[in-house]
């Protein structure tokens, strides 16, 4: 494995010292965190056991509040900030969470922002760069980061609103599974859009949508559509140094199957790497 490349894995730390236990003992180095709630106490408990346990966090996933649902009919109205419902209340969230991220060293927030519109004059689109620009500043301020979880837009989306929003603190968690899921683009051509604002990877695998309304299944990593090995050889190229984090949301996924894909991810690399 190459020192600059740490396999982590999403984990909640509502109970840090137990919760970053159970990672470090998965042999992991790495981490992304969900928090509940957030406060001055709880971030001191965290950034405690970050210590203890010699993890590194890589983000903290803010989303809400308000209801999400995940499917190509409605969650173009209900996820993220694209939707003027809900706006408000998760632009609050957001610089809670940043402030969090502050107190407890954590160096970015990272969320699902929501299906931003292809069209740039799309009255929605300008209200969402707006917001997004507004929230970067607060970040930025703050020494945060803020990572865009790919999916719900083309990459030539996102790109174009990483630019058109411009506070220079925004950054890609680039979910390859996602965009075979939402059927928005080939992963590996997702990364010659936007390879160099890539500072984490999603580990997780799918298949594309057949059902206009709903997305593709997710699959075990590596039986669904994500050619891993060719996306592990474009991060090479890349020069790409960050974080890999497992993320498995299969009903009934144990420890075992974090395991094998950890193992399957060591080997990978190692290859890949050390040709």
């Amino acid at each position: 494995m190459p020192k600059n490349i740490l396999l982590g894995l999403i984990f909640s730390a509502n109970n840090p010292e137990e919760d970053l236990a159970a990672v470090r003992d998965l042999g992991f180095e790495a981490c992304q965190l969900y928090i509940d709630g957030y406060s001055p106490e709880l971030a001191v408990r965290l950034s405690k056991s970050l210590e203890k346990y010699h993890l590194k966090p890589v983000s903290l996933i803010c989303m809400g509040p308000g209801n999400y649902i995940w499917n190509l009919r409605d969650g173009p109205s209900t996820i993220g900030l694209v939707p003027r419902e809900n706006r408000p209340a998760r632009v609050e969230r957001l610089h809670r969470g940043i402030d969090f991220c502050k107190a407890a060293g954590i160096p970015a927030v990272h969320a699902h922002f929501g299906f931003i519109p292809e069209n740039p004059k799309d009255v929605l689109y300008a209200e969402f760069i707006q917001t997004m620009k507004s929230i970067g500043e607060y970040a930025l301020k703050r020494g945060i980061d803020i990572y865009f979880e790919t999916g719900q837009e083309t990459p030539v989306t996102l790109l174009r609103a990483i630019q058109d929003i411009g506070t220079g603190n925004l950054f890609i968690n680039f979910d390859p599974a996602n965009l075979v899921m939402y059927g928005k683009g080939n992963p590996v051509d997702g990364l010659k859009v936007l390879g160099r604002y890539v500072r984490a990877l999603h580990a997780k695998d799918g298949f594309y949508p057949t059902d206009p309304h709903e997305l593709g299944q997710e699959a075990p990593l590596p039986t669904g559509e994500v050619d891993f090995p060719a996306i592990i050889a474009a991060l090479k190229k890349l020069g790409f140094a960050g974080s890999i984090i497992i993320e498995c949301e299969l009903a009934g996924a144990k420890n075992s199957y974090i395991v094998k894909t950890k193992g399957y991810l060591e080997n990978l690399i190692s290859v890949t790497y050390g040709e």
